[in-house]
């Protein structure tokens, strides 16, 4: 392996199809609402919650890694999520992300942020979180009027009191994102199973060598973080 490559990796837990269907229905109620120029919005494919946003990580790392981050999760019980209403980084008037909450009635998914948080620290130069708030990317803002975001805002209040869907998730994923002219490339590069699962066999996660039948393809701009 080169020692000079790097991998552009994130942590995350994915969400069913069902779950991403019904906020992908939601999504499109917000899209009426602002001119499309004016978002950048989430493909249904590329949706999930990020732990950990890593960077660039030396391909060289990637196997410590992977050896650190799987007696952590194998000590979570698997999470009970919701996913519930949309909301805004930083601020309705001002937003910069929209977003669709994700939630845990026993706050263990806090926990587990925190965890991983702590334990990759070494692994990324990217700044870390203050705070946590579980959530999936539904559009990235370049620009937006206040009447726009007025527009906007109006319609994610309409579900304030919707439920997208409820799942548990039993593993962890720490995925791959390459940067390429059409979009984004998402590839898994290792599964942690959460306390109670049994681990599955898969590729060699130093190599990243995923197969082609487990790459999860999705078109996003280059400068978003997944």
């Amino acid at each position: 392996m080169d020692s000079l490559q790097v991998f552009r990796l994130f942590i995350a837990l994915s969400i069913p199809d069902a779950v991403k269907s019904t906020i992908q229905k939601a999504q499109s109620e917000l899209r009426r609402a602002v001119a499309e120029k004016s978002v950048r919005w989430a493909r249904a494919e590329q949706f999930h919650l990020t732990l950990k946003f890593l960077g660039n990580v030396p391909a060289s790392q990637v196997k410590e890694l992977v050896e650190l981050l799987r007696p952590i999760c194998a000590q979570v019980p698997p999470l009970r999520l919701t996913a519930a209403r949309i909301g805004f980084f930083p601020n309705a008037r001002s937003p910069r992300v929209v977003w669709g909450g994700i939630s845990d009635p026993k706050n263990q998914l806090a926990a587990l942020w925190n965890s991983v948080q702590s334990a990759t620290r070494a692994f990324s130069t990217e700044n870390p979180e203050s705070a946590f708030t579980g959530h999936v990317t539904l559009a990235r803002v370049n620009r937006l009027r206040s009447q726009q975001a007025t527009s906007l805002a109006k319609s994610a209040a309409s579900f304030e009191n919707t439920v997208f869907g409820e799942w548990t998730s039993d593993q962890i994923e720490l995925m791959r994102s390459e940067l390429l002219p059409e979009g984004a490339r998402h590839s898994l590069v290792a599964v942690f199973p959460l306390l109670g699962r049994q681990p599955q066999i898969q590729d060699s996660p130093g190599s990243a060598g995923v197969s082609p039948a487990r790459r999860r393809h999705s078109q996003e701009d280059a400068s978003t973080h997944e």
